[in-house]
């Protein structure tokens, strides 16, 4: 049995992963300290056999005993809100965390996979936003504890794979929802979602004319597990090239959610917000045979299901 080892295990993404693996067969590792993460997102597979947790912090020190044949780093905070209240960590897991399992995976001569972001681009001045683009980031603004901290990850990556030989795979991820998303993540959709159902102001930032592309989780997982399989080294774009508007989206949310309530406020922009988001996903769909499925109706559909669970109604 091929064994896995999945950091950021307890997040929205991680955990998603660890289920995907779970399925396919794998001995899955998940590891997260929890600092996002929730442990109720990977409970259900506490029972399996095939399944560990680690409560770790990869910023130290990692050790995994025994055989290894994959590892995907996606522990880091990963929204605004979190990176802004926490940017020492961020920057740490990306660079010392992406260091040290690294180190694990040339040790155990094992693949890993990186999560890096479309925050990587910036504010882009290309669009879409195809993976020979360098970005458009400001190294020091309040957003550039993530941005850069992803682009040294990217960079330590590819330095492990030119020096040491080591198989790499790097996956650029573009706004992805869907269950499991934390209700005070900070970003758009649980914001809107939870602002809606609890007949709150949906709060669109400026004019709401910044764009945004969704890509429902289940799709997201799918570009991962082809990727880490292929044997391409490159980064590569997953995400959904559908653009919206902020204003749009929100509009969309107050018409699936149907509470009278709900309406929308304004607020100002935020330092160094993006006002592009789109993938070019040419070279997934070339090397791995990757698009999404799952269109943005039926995905908010699903979501909003989960959103019910968690979020009371005011």
């Amino acid at each position: 049995m091929k064994k896995v080892l999945i950091t950021g295990a307890a997040g929205f993404i991680g955990s998603h992963l660890c289920d995907r693996f779970i399925k396919e067969g794998y001995h899955v590792i998940g590891m997260d300290n929890l600092i996002t993460g929730n442990i109720a997102n990977i409970e259900h597979l506490f029972p399996l056999k095939n399944f560990e947790y680690y409560h770790h912090d990869v910023s130290k020190f990692v050790h995994v005993p025994g055989q290894l044949d994959y590892i995907l780093h996606f522990a880091s905070p990963a929204s605004p809100i979190d990176y802004l209240k926490m940017p020492i960590q961020t920057l740490k897991v990306g660079s010392l965390g992406t260091h040290n399992l690294l180190g694990l995976a040339k040790s155990k001569n094992a693949r890993i996979l990186i999560a890096s972001t479309s925050e990587v681009y910036g504010d882009p001045l290309v669009h879409p936003q195809q993976e020979d683009y360098w970005g458009n980031v400001n190294p020091i603004g309040p957003r550039g504890v993530y941005d850069e901290a992803k682009r040294f990850q990217e960079a330590i990556t590819m330095a492990y794979h030119t020096f040491h030989g080591l198989e790499t795979r790097i996956v650029r991820i573009f706004n992805t929802y869907g269950p499991r998303m934390r209700v005070e993540d900070g970003r758009v959709l649980p914001a809107f979602f939870s602002q809606a159902i609890r007949g709150e102001g949906l709060t669109v930032f400026g004019e709401g004319n910044q764009t945004r592309s969704f890509c429902y989780v289940d799709d997201l997982v799918e570009g991962i597990y082809r990727l880490l399989l292929s044997d391409y080294h490159m980064p590569v774009n997953v995400g959904n090239p559908s653009e919206i508007t902020i204003m749009q989206f929100a509009h969309e949310v107050l018409a699936l959610v149907n509470n009278p309530k709900a309406h929308i406020i304004y607020n100002p922009l935020p330092v160094d917000d993006p006002k592009q988001r789109q993938p070019d996903i040419t070279r997934a769909k070339n090397i791995l045979g990757w698009a999404p499925k799952v269109d943005r109706a039926e995905g908010l559909q699903r979501t909003y299901e989960y959103f019910k669970t968690v979020v009371t109604p005011s």
